[in-house]
């Protein structure tokens, strides 16, 4: 037992001297903006070489030269995670560049909130279409470059996002309650049918991340889904706090809403060697609400 948490130990301190992800290959979807862009920075400074993607062109470009202004290995695939060619591109650029994969981060998403009884077939199947579809997809498009002989394994993991929404259900979110549930089923599947590879699955829940997801709807941000602007956000949300508020977050025991390097630290544990027994889990990064 000793000498097998010695090997377990050096291996953790070994990677940590050369960045947790050292070497290793990671595709993030949504990494143009917010939780996305920080988990990019991030895995980028912990020595993973980035497979970005984003919808929008301009602020994929943004965050790949910030990665290689700081030294880090970074490519970048454009493109609607829902589309059907998605997939496809984006596995098969990642193994052009870089030959192998090791780890899936399905970041990508919006909201399109409406009250249950007002919401249309097509604003709930965009949503699952987003959150469920679009990562299984993937992941599914991915399965030869993790379900691989023992011989050939490294650190290899999927790391889906999911929220409280998905956990508790929420008010005027039905599609992404729905969608959200769904991804946790999702990831323990994985787990279970891919852990005899070496392959990690987790889901990461999060609750109240200061992004333009969570900002005030009076903000105006938007979306554009099928030509038609889709606008995102909270009616009468409270922004990031200097200080922790009891006043304006008194459901959440830190007092305050998390910010996106938060997040993506989360999800950097979940995908490194920190978590290497840990599979099958969803970690909730909420500030202490819902327990």
């Amino acid at each position: 037992m000793a000498s097998r948490l010695s090997q377990v130990s050096g291996h953790i301190s070994n990677a940590h001297s050369r960045g947790l992800l050292a070497g290793e290959v990671a595709i993030i979807t949504g990494a143009g903006q917010g939780i996305g862009r920080s988990i990019a920075l991030l895995f980028a400074k912990e020595g993973a070489k980035i497979v970005a993607s984003d919808i929008d062109e301009k602020r994929l470009a943004a965050v790949l030269e910030e990665i290689k202004a700081a030294g880090g290995d970074a490519i970048g695939v454009a493109g609607d995670v829902g589309a059907d060619d998605f997939p496809k591109k984006i596995v098969d650029a990642t193994i052009q560049k870089y030959g192998k994969i090791n780890h899936i981060i399905n970041n990508a998403g919006f909201t399109f909130d409406k009250m249950l009884h007002t919401t249309p077939d097509e604003t709930f199947d965009i949503i699952i279409k987003i959150h469920v579809r679009a990562p299984f997809r993937l992941i599914r498009q991915a399965a030869p470059y993790f379900r691989l002989k023992p011989e050939a394994r490294e650190n290899r993991s999927i790391v889906n996002v999911s929220s409280t929404s998905g956990l508790h259900g929420n008010v005027g979110q039905a599609n992404y309650a729905a969608a959200k549930a769904a991804v946790i089923g999702l990831t323990k599947t994985i787990a279970k049918e891919w852990g005899p590879f070496g392959v990690r699955a987790n889901t990461v829940a999060f609750g109240l991340i200061h992004t333009r997801l969570t900002a005030a709807k009076e903000a105006g941000a938007t979306i554009e889904i099928g030509g038609k602007k889709v606008a995102l956000g909270v009616p009468g949300a409270k922004g990031p706090q200097p200080t922790p508020d009891a006043d304006a977050y008194p459901f959440i025991p830190l007092r305050r809403g998390g910010n996106a390097d938060e997040a993506a630290a989360s999800v950097l544990f979940l995908a490194s060697p920190l978590a290497s027994y840990v599979s099958g889990h969803t970690l909730e990064v909420t500030g202490g609400a819902g327990i």
